[in-house]
């Protein structure tokens, strides 16, 4: 009985990895945007278990910091982009392609919320981010054949005018709750301030992102608007208005109808609630100055990657493998938090977010190698395909995304 030699085993997996370092991250795809969505997965998981210091920009130990709330809306200006390329990336799809665009949207958001459903049924302290992201797919519709310009001022008028609005109806509505304004209102992901995430980066996408040129404008504004941002938001800490909290704590509790509501809504602090929508900069506060500063840093961040991906190419390649399979490696790691933790469990360790990074890396590294694109992003394809594929439909076919 013979054995073959180790060299016609090896063979082939030199050549598979060979093959991949040479072709992965190559046109259609952005290795860049894949760089940026790797470090949005890192950070987010760091957001969940890392431990972090208050953030102090002389002081590089507390520089962590940074994961918190800027990761989540990274994802999100990625997103945007991503439906940009994949709706024709610098062209307006064509009308007649619309409509199968459209049931390519609602699939891909539907079983994206489902797994952002399943993930919440883990019971993990994580504020899955899924569900809000399954939603966006559905809420850009209308916006499809929106230009750069109209993508971008509708960005800047939720961004400036939006959180201000939400705090006032809060208020006057004397802080309504329930399922649905939970979710697209006042959760930890806003809908509305959302959005303007998910335009700038549709807005990125048209305007051809992947280009050093438009990279490096980008770059620049991204910039900008972080010192505009961060700027309001200090202004907004040294003067107190970005601490607001209604008068007494408990207007919502106060009003008991038509008689007491003059005297809740005094207590609630209308011009308050409008100087901290403004002026609010933490995490999640949905501010306009956290829309500027962390929607800048965002911005600049995928700038940074599509002009680092070229000349630090095969270093950035697992980075690169990581942000090509956003869903699955985000699932993974809510997973991996459940099953240590359990139900309800919550802990924070450096050494377990670094662990975590690691493997991520060579996991979707050799996923990326051997089999291609990650798992839940073929589910998420299929169904896509399936919801255009309906008897009828139009323009099915789609330019691939990034």
């Amino acid at each position: 009985m013979t054995t073959s030699p180790p060299s016609d085993v090896a063979a082939p997996t030199t050549l598979a990895v060979t093959h991949w370092f040479r072709t992965f991250g190559r046109a259609p795809r952005i290795l860049g945007l894949d760089v940026a969505r790797g470090l949005a997965i890192l950070g987010m998981a760091g957001a969940h278990i890392g431990e972090t210091s208050t953030f102090d920009v002389l002081d590089p130990s507390t520089w962590l910091d940074l994961v918190h709330g800027r990761s989540s809306i990274l994802f999100a200006v990625l997103a945007g982009v991503s439906i940009a390329l994949m709706t024709g990336r610098r062209e307006l799809p064509d009308p007649a392609r619309v409509p199968g665009i459209r049931l390519q949207l609602v699939g891909r958001g539907a079983v994206i919320f489902l797994i952002g459903l399943a993930l919440e049924l883990l019971n993990t302290p994580i504020a899955v981010i899924l569900t809000l992201y399954g939603l966006l797919y559905v809420a850009v519709i209308p916006f499809l054949r929106w230009q750069p310009l109209r993508l971008l001022i509708a960005a800047g008028v939720l961004a400036l005018v939006g959180p201000a609005v939400l705090a006032l109806t809060a208020v006057f509505t004397m802080f309504p709750f329930g399922a649905g304004i939970g979710l697209v209102l006042y959760g930890s992901y806003p809908l509305t301030v959302w959005l303007a995430f998910v335009f700038a980066g549709m807005a990125l996408g048209r305007l051809g992102i992947e280009r050093i040129y438009t990279a490096a404008v980008a770059l620049g504004v991204g910039v900008g608007l972080m010192i505009v941002g961060y700027g309001l938001g200090l202004v907004g800490a040294v003067s107190g208005v970005a601490s607001w909290a209604p008068e007494d704590g408990s207007a919502r509790s106060s009003a008991s109808g038509w008689a007491s509501y003059p005297d809740a809504l005094r207590d609630a602090d209308p011009l308050g609630a409008v100087l901290s929508a403004i002026f609010g900069v933490d995490a999640h506060s949905g501010g306009t100055a956290e829309i500027l500063g962390s929607g800048g840093f965002a911005i600049a961040v995928i700038a940074s990657c599509i002009l680092m991906s070229g000349p630090l190419r095969w270093i950035l390649l697992p980075l690169g493998a990581l942000g090509s399979m956003p869903l699955s490696a985000y699932s993974a790691h809510v997973l991996s938090v459940a099953l240590i933790v359990g139900p309800g469990g919550y802990f924070t360790n450096n050494l377990f977010w670094a662990g975590t990074a690691v493997a991520l890396l060579l996991v979707t590294s050799l996923w990326s190698i051997v089999v291609g694109r990650g798992p839940l992003e073929r589910l998420v394809g299929r169904a896509a395909h399936a919801m255009a594929s309906v008897p009828g439909a139009a323009g099915s076919q789609t330019r691939p995304s990034a």
